[in-house]
């Protein structure tokens, strides 16, 4: 298998993965998830084992990341080494070179496009041809996604469970600011919890916006004492993000301020709003990402998005993500925006250097163009056929070496 799982915010990707290291394990063989950070590591870890609990199963669960002990890394080696049907979750420790699997045959990298195509070779290299599945929570139009990852099958998972409720959206500017604390204090009364996400970890000479630093001072000033507040931004320790993250999930912090690092993958169904400062400064995907952390529960939740006034073409952006909770379609509204860059290179916008096509209006051609050479070769994989050897030589003078990549 080389499978993409692609799957909006809540639609459920996790639980097909943690379904599919059960079944490798029920047929003997170990299996990993890589996540991108330990946070989600842990979460993933901790799922994993409830699950097994749930299910009444005693395969064993391995978790493996950068910040554990010296003693606690060699355990997990030694348990990685010897258990033929351990659930390995991990971060890039994972990929390491003293990591030796036992039997591995299936990895899935969580969050794919935050690793590199370097990284996730490598982890699929660690078994004997194992089965490889990466997923990610980032919607690319499934038209865009057949053309950028042809070596792949896509499966996309376009609803949600159904007990999830819509998440209400609301985009004001800063004069509401009053006006949304004590809506946020009446969602903590209710026995919910809220984040507030913040562009910035502490304050800048050389950019403006709120900073997770400032921002937690002024609300513990505005709220009543008995209101938790907490702040959490990828400049602290692992180890004492871990500990508010495990704070929060267990409902001893009521309010989180945070940069984006809590943008992937964090579960905590408690928490019923979210409000984004200086929303104006996130690109659309990213704000529909965090979006996404919300309403992961039966309650109704709710997404603030402060702006500034007077960024007419920005405030423009955040109205479709007003409009709209579809990933899909806000990943598409995204792409006419902005452009969609080098997916494969640096520029984070701007238009694909085409030559000919047009990545809106023949998206279906290229799709098309994908599935024919898929099927050429699969009919002849080296285009060994004198009908093919034309092709192969235009292949060369264009790709060079890069051709020999058609050959995997």
């Amino acid at each position: 298998m080389q499978r993409l799982i692609q799957g909006d915010v809540g639609s459920g990707k996790t639980i097909l993965a943690f379904l599919a290291m059960l079944d490798c394990a029920h047929s003997g063989f170990q299996s990993a998830i890589m996540a991108p950070t330990e946070v989600l590591a842990r979460q993933h870890a901790r799922k994993l084992r409830q699950l097994c609990d749930d299910l009444d199963l005693s395969y064993p669960v391995v978790l493996l990341t950068g910040s554990l002990s010296a003693a606690q890394r060699r355990e997990a080696h030694e348990q990685i080494g010897c258990e033929p049907q351990a659930l390995i979750v991990g971060t890039h420790a994972l990929i390491q070179e003293k990591v030796n699997y036992c039997g591995l045959a299936l990895v899935i990298t969580d969050e794919q496009h935050r690793f590199g195509m370097k990284q996730r070779e490598r982890f699929a290299f660690k078994g004997k041809y194992p089965h490889v599945l990466v997923m990610s929570a980032t919607p690319i139009p499934r038209t865009l996604a057949i053309i950028l990852y042809g070596d792949l099958d896509i499966s996309v998972l376009d609803e949600v469970p159904a007990k999830r409720r819509p998440v209400k959206n609301c985009v004001v500017d800063i004069s509401f600011r009053e006006k949304v604390c004590r809506f946020m204090e009446n969602q903590i009364r209710k026995g919910h919890q809220v984040y507030v996400i913040c562009p910035l970890a502490e304050p800048s000479e050389l950019a403006e916006g709120e900073n997770v630093q400032d921002y937690t001072e002024r609300l513990r000033s505005v709220f009543p004492g008995d209101i938790q507040i907490a702040c959490l931004h990828g400049k602290m320790k692992s180890a004492e993000k871990n500990s508010i993250m495990e704070s929060f999930l267990a409902n001893r912090i009521q309010i989180l301020v945070s940069t984006t690092v809590i943008e992937v993958g964090v579960d905590v169904p408690n928490a019923t709003v979210m409000l984004i400062e200086n929303a104006e400064r996130f690109g659309l995907a990213q704000l529909h990402q965090l979006r996404g952390r919300v309403g992961r529960g039966d309650a109704q939740s709710y997404c603030i998005f402060m702006r500034e006034s007077g960024q007419d073409a920005k405030n423009r952006r955040l109205e479709v993500l007003n409009q709209s909770n579809d990933g899909f379609y806000i990943a598409g509204e995204d792409l006419k925006l902005r452009g969609p860059g080098d997916f494969f290179g640096i520029r984070q916008s701007g238009e694909f250097r085409f030559r000919l096509a047009d990545i809106y209006q023949d998206a279906g051609v290229m799709a098309r163009a994908s599935d024919e050479v898929s099927r050429l070769l699969r009919e002849d994989p080296g285009l060994e056929r004198e009908e093919h050897r034309a092709l192969r030589q235009r292949l060369r003078l264009y790709a060079g070496d890069e051709f020999s990549l058609l050959n995997l």
